[in-house]
């Protein structure tokens, strides 16, 4: 009786060289919420901004600015962040805190 054959069987085993001398998986990869560069307060702003463009439970984001969309959720009783009403009304005026992520893509 012959013995089942297993997909290893068909391919030679390769064993990985380590990495660098003291250095593991763990101590190369960042620790899950720790980010490697701090951001300035302007990239953290505007990713706050895009992650309210991402919230899909604020309805959608096209053809509107973000101030418009954040009181239209307000008034559908959907509880935006206040931290994204902050942050618009610190800067009216400039399009990359207007207008949502989707405006400055090509059609």
């Amino acid at each position: 009786m012959s013995r089942k054959r297993l997909v290893t069987d068909s391919y030679p085993v390769v064993k990985r060289r380590e990495g660098p001398a003291g250095h593991s998986k763990e101590e190369l990869a960042p620790e899950l919420g720790e980010e490697t560069q701090s951001l300035t307060e302007e990239e953290a702003e505007l990713e706050l901004l895009r992650q309210f463009d991402l919230a899909w439970q604020y309805g959608p984001c096209t053809g509107i600015t973000r101030l418009q969309r954040w009181y239209r959720a307000q008034q559908m009783g959907l509880e935006p962040p206040s931290e994204v009403l902050q942050v618009l009304k610190t800067h009216t005026g400039d399009p990359r805190f207007e207008c949502s992520l989707w405006h400055f893509y090509p059609l």
